[in-house]
């Protein structure tokens, strides 16, 4: 029986998954060994793209009738005789490789090997301790006119070293690998007016891999040096770690110190250096270099600071690119090679590291072609070149310090084009789908992925582009030389392929790829029959139609912003996926075999064209995330209309922006499950099913009402759920409910068209976690608006469309946080907000369409110093000069 032979399958992949995640914390020294992994990486892909193939056509024999099934008979066979064949060949191999390499003859025994005992910081002995701690200390000999860019962050650490504070205090300096942390601190430590106001100073290299025990020794040989004594090293190799300690301790609890704990990568390597570092009031200090944000001691309540190191600035980049690139040319590049040379430049991203290394291979190549190829070939460049070597090993340190799960993760960002933005829920919803996080008994999948988007952005691996209000990340980037390098290991592994579209992808074992291009039509290869994951980055409709056919093993479909109209007439094969993205596209209907996908958790069509879902959607037992809207004229958007019994779907978590109806509003108290409710076209009378349904929703985060006519009621909610973090309320209400003072877990709030008198301000300032607000469209009706308290934690507040509004007053005191300030519509508004000198966190204050007194202000105090005083859209922008004083920069918006 073939089911017999696909169990068989199962139990086998299980294990063999499991193999692969020992062999990542095992050694892999040998080329054999490496081979071997790899082979029953792609053994365990050959399983399963047999089960899934099995499974797609027993889907689809239960779709035939009695006729048709005859008619499929011997094909059926086919499928039962392939499955077969595939468990025999597997089987085949797995004793082929054992025999080869062990002598092993069981299977069980082959595919769990046992792991060599080690310590757990041993556990990446493939990267050489004796390296990394030479490349450290190399960094004390740099000389100071070959550094760029360090001044201003050595005169922090510089400040931070020589102040008065008695107390002893940890500095620790943060950052990607190879972002300068250790030519900056070195740099420092090595100045003289350092080295004579502390009485004891020691440069320790601690890394990965460490014996606390030798670390405590290398300090004392420091000792012994500074006291011009002779080291007893035969002495010192006997000493245990409790004599050592009685060495150490009482002579640096009597002297100023200055020690560097260099390349940390765990707190626990910090905590127990501190046991020798003692507390004192003599002013010593400790400079603390680290890849992990969460390694640094001032996180953790200790006493100290933390320099984030930032990019080089681009003039800065491009002068340390020259100086390698051509040390005897004093004019710098050569013209011809200008273009190319700052696309190099632009490459590395600030990264000192990439840019001193990709300088120094371009030194020895004086040909144009010679750069071109370099240029267009960065990724092989990086994995291959030996001149590039020292890139490519100190940034895999860090790959090599993530977990087997983290790993996969981390690689799958590449998928995205190069400094793309990659939004934090699209990048938890596409791990759930690919099956890449850990099972947490009792934990949601949805926490696990958030905890590790934190440790990659902990990490320096992943870095935030924007954050919401309340300070969480909400889309990040990969840093350019980290994804050439992601893109040459995920190609390696069969995660990732990423193409222009323009050539064919002839790799078999492809899994996911990723397609960019602008242009008619993208060429499928022979390699991507077996594929799971599929994007579409700027193709036009007649590329995804060709490529349609051959991908009934997709999990993954993501054609965001893709101008694609139609969905193509084979789409019910897809029976594996899991997530589907038509946001912002064209798609106008989305097909009835839309129900065939029971395995689907992700359906997202925001901004689409799509107006009902069909009524076959309901069979989706597995959907966790229904999302979509219909995008109007401007950024207006309406609510898509779902079928009735759709509170049959009990794994739903989602459902937004959808339209009443009379079954919908009734169905809700069914759909406790809710944690995101989006519902457009709210009736009057819908008031007392509507609040029972929602006082029901005890894990409720989001709520988003929005009625088109009559009042928005809802007081017969009796309590407003416990949960909820973000409320957006479309429609009159005259007052606030009466509940709205329970909202203290509420950080972002919307109000619009509530035609809220006088009262509105009293109910939102005492909500104490308030980091987002929102009024527009006549949410307020009077003249004049005064922030007189509260608001301490507001960071982000827009006011659009109040037609009578004509002065804004902040308050001493009040939204001390705020950081930026929109302004849109509000035409009746005489002059600036009362009170923005109050406001010193404040950084961007915005005005869309505003009264030409605004502007005319602006303009006749100099600070706009072009076009004239008609201009309507302006922004205003604060930041600090060289003299660290804070100024307002105003520029013309468009709009």
């Amino acid at each position: 029986m073939a089911s017999d032979e696909i169990k068989e399958m199962k139990v086998l992949l299980r294990s063999m998954r499991s193999f692969l995640m020992d062999a990542d914390t095992t050694e892999e020294n040998s080329q054999t060994q490496k081979a071997w992994v790899n082979s029953i990486r792609d053994m365990a892909c050959e399983i399963e793209d047999t089960i899934d193939e099995f499974t797609y056509d027993m889907n689809m024999k239960s779709q035939r009738n009695l006729f048709q099934r005859g008619l499929h008979f011997h094909q059926d066979l086919l499928v039962r005789s392939k499955a077969a064949a595939t468990l025999q060949n597997i089987n085949k191999k797995i004793q082929t490789i054992a025999e080869r390499t062990h002598g092993v003859h069981d299977l069980e025994e082959m595919v769990r090997p046992k792991k060599k005992e080690r310590k757990t910081e041993d556990r990446f002995s493939t990267c050489d301790s004796n390296w990394k701690k030479r490349l450290s200390e190399s960094s004390l000999f740099f000389h100071e006119d070959d550094l760029v860019g360090i001044k201003e962050g050595q005169h922090k650490l510089l400040t931070w070293l020589m102040s008065e504070e008695p107390r002893r205090t940890v500095i620790s300096v943060v950052g990607i690998g190879g972002s300068g942390k250790t030519t900056l601190v070195a740099n420092t430590f090595n100045k003289q007016v350092v080295r004579q106001h502390f009485d004891f100073c020691a440069w320790i290299t601690v890394s990965q891999q460490y014996d606390i025990e030798e670390l405590f020794r290398s300090m004392l040989k420091e000792v012994y040096r500074k006291a011009e004594k002779e080291t007893p090293v035969m002495l010192l190799n006997t000493m245990g770690y409790k004599e050592l300690l009685e060495e150490l301790v009482p002579y640096m609890q009597s002297r100023r110190y200055l020690v560097v704990l260099d390349d940390v990568w765990s707190s626990r390597s910090w905590q127990e250096m501190s046991i020798a570092l003692p507390e004192g009031l003599l002013g010593s200090r400790i400079m603390l270099t680290t890849r992990k944000e969460d390694v640094a001691p001032s996180q953790s309540g200790f006493l100290g600071y933390i320099h984030r190191i930032q990019p080089l600035k681009e003039d800065e980049a491009w002068k340390l690119f020259c100086m390698r690139a051509f040390p005897d040319n004093l004019d710098g590049c050569a013209s011809d090679l200008d273009s190319l040379a700052w696309n190099l430049v632009e490459k590395c991203e600030g990264l000192p590291l990439a840019i001193v290394a990709l300088g120094s291979l371009m030194s020895s190549k004086k040909l144009i072609g010679e750069w071109k190829r370099v240029h267009d070939n960065l990724n092989w460049e990086l994995s291959n070149n030996p001149a590039l070597e020292r890139v490519k090993s100190i940034l895999l340190l860090s790959y090599h310090d993530l977990s087997f799960h983290l790993k996969q993760c981390f690689l799958y960002c590449c998928i995205f084009p190069e400094d793309c933005m990659i939004y934090r829920r699209r990048l938890i919803r596409l791990w759930m789908a690919e099956g890449f996080l850990e099972q947490v008994n009792d934990v949601a999948p949805e926490v696990v992925a958030e905890s590790y988007i934190m440790e990659l952005i902990c990490r320096n691996l992943l870095e935030v582009q924007e954050w919401n209000a309340s300070g969480r990340p909400k889309a990040f980037k990969m840093h350019n030389i980290l994804r050439e390098l992601a893109l040459s290991l995920s190609r390696e592994e069969k995660i990732v392929v990423v193409s222009d579209g323009r050539n064919g992808v002839e790799e078999n074992g492809i899994r996911r790829c990723s397609m960019t291009m602008k242009g008619e039509g993208i060429q499928p290869g022979n390699g991507l029959s077996q594929l799971r994951s599929l994007f579409i980055f700027v193709v036009g409709e007649s590329s995804f139609n060709k490529l349609s056919s051959g991908f009934k093993l997709l999990r993954v479909l993501d054609l965001e912003n893709t101008p694609i109209t139609v969905l193509p007439s084979e789409f019910g094969i897809f029976f594996n996926l899991r997530y589907l993205n038509l946001t912002r596209t064209q798609v106008e209907v989305l097909p009835e075999s839309t129900g065939k996908f029971v395995n689907l958790q992700t359906l997202l069509f925001k901004k689409a064209k799509i107006k009902e879902l069909p009524c076959e959607i309901v069979k989706l037992q597995n959907l966790r995330y229904l999302s979509g809207s219909i995008c109007c004229s401007g950024n207006r958007y309406d609510s898509v209309r779902v079928p009735p019994n759709v509170c049959r779907m009990k794994s739903l978590q989602v459902l937004s922006f959808v339209e009443r109806t009379d079954s919908l509003i009734k169905q809700l108290k069914e759909m406790t499950q809710l944690k995101t409710l989006g519902v457009g076209h709210v009736k009057e009378a819908d008031a007392e099913d509507l609040c029972s349904a929602i006082g029901e929703m005890k894990d409720l985060g989001n709520l988003h009402l929005y009625a088109t006519s009559g009042h928005l009621k809802l007081d017969a909610l009796l309590q407003a759920p416990p949960h909820l973090e973000r409320l957006f309320l479309n429609g009159r209400m005259e007052k606030l409910p009466h509940w709205f003072n329970q909202l203290q877990n509420l950080t972002h709030l919307t109000l619009q068209n509530s035609e809220l008198g006088e009262s509105l301000l009293s109910h939102i300032q005492a909500l104490s976690n308030l980091s987002y607000l929102s009024l527009g469209d006549t949410a307020y009706n009077q003249e004049k608006l005064c922030f007189g308290e509260g608001f301490q934690n507001l960071r982000f507040l827009r006011i659009f469309n109040f037609p009578l509004l004509n002065v804004i007053v902040i308050e001493n005191n009040v939204m001390t946080g705020l950081e930026e300030l929109e302004i849109v519509e509000c035409r009746a508004l005489r002059g600036l907000p009362y009170g923005l000198d109050h406001l010193t966190d404040l950084k961007v204050v915005s005005f869309y369409y505003v009264s030409s007194e605004i502007v005319k202000q602006l303009y006749e105090q100099g600070n706009i110093d072009t076009g004239s005083p008609t201009i309507q859209d302006i922004g205003m922008t604060k930041s600090d000069d060289d003299e660290g004083k804070s100024k307002w920069f105003y520029k013309i918006l468009n709009v």
